[in-house]
């Protein structure tokens, strides 16, 4: 039987509580904001206790330091600067899920970071050295086994520096978007772009499961890219996400795929 992890981004009081709530009743992870490109503190608890109510399994979210671009904007910041950043903006979820009873299990970048990290090397260490200081920070606490157990990175299918994380000993974990437009080389086509957040219900269904049950994406130009991945993303951002979220999982249970957590 297939099987996929169905993930949202949340945690950036893009959508109201009550149907954030109804969001984590749908997904089987969550990618929780850290307070940094958007949200709050206050809200990140809220989402973090919500998340771990609904037994979906909590991941952080972190970003470069830009609130004003919403981290979409490539920084060039310096290194030791940006990991710190990164550390303690895992940390800040991290708290909140221990707390919780349900401590964090994997790491998605976000934005600008998200996609230069599946591509430049020095950003692809810099997060790698990063993902390795927030496993032995939840090691520390009591979150992983001391013998075994290591928080996942979370990055785009195909990225070209997965190889790269996986020669450093990240343990990665691949993902495919339902609400986002393809280009012809499997990236995603940029946000300043016309047509590049999906939101007409039909077209992010249909994509969803082309993604899932053929593993493959109908790019811009009309052509097929094969995509493998173990988690399908909805933005909590995309317009009515929460309804999107609904459609995708009754087509996922109606195509026999089983939706389950790609971490536990």
């Amino acid at each position: 039987m297939l099987s996929v992890d169905l993930n949202a981004d949340v945690g950036e009081e893009a959508m109201d509580g009550a149907d954030e709530e109804k969001l984590l009743g749908l997904v089987t992870s969550a990618s929780i904001g850290c307070a940094v490109h958007a949200g709050t503190v206050a809200g990140v608890s809220a989402t973090v206790r919500t998340a771990a109510r609904a037994g979906v399994v909590i991941g952080a979210h972190p970003s470069y330091p830009d609130r004003a671009g919403v981290g979409r904007r490539p920084l060039d910041i310096d290194q030791g600067a940006l990991a710190e950043s990164l550390v303690e903006q895992i940390a800040t979820v991290q708290d909140f899920a221990r707390t919780a009873g349900s401590p964090v299990r994997f790491v998605k970048p976000h934005g600008a970071l998200y996609h230069r990290a599946g591509h430049d090397e020095d950003q692809a260490r810099l997060l790698a050295d990063v993902v390795d200081r927030a496993t032995a920070a939840a090691r520390r606490a009591g979150d992983l086994a001391q013998s075994h157990g290591t928080l996942l990175l979370l990055l785009g299918a195909g990225a070209p520096m997965l190889s790269v994380l996986e020669s450093l000993g990240v343990s990665v974990a691949t993902e495919a978007f339902a609400d986002r437009a393809y280009l012809p080389d499997g990236s995603l086509v940029p946000r300043d772009r016309p047509g590049a957040v999906l939101t007409d219900e039909a077209a992010v269904v249909g994509q969803a499961r082309s993604l899932v049950v053929d593993g493959r994406v109908l790019a811009v130009d009309g052509s097929w890219v094969e995509v493998s991945a173990s988690s399908l993303c909805l933005h909590g951002d995309t317009p009515a996400a929460l309804s999107l979220a609904g459609r995708v999982r009754r087509v996922m249970e109606e195509a026999s795929v089983c939706l389950a957590p790609f971490a536990s």
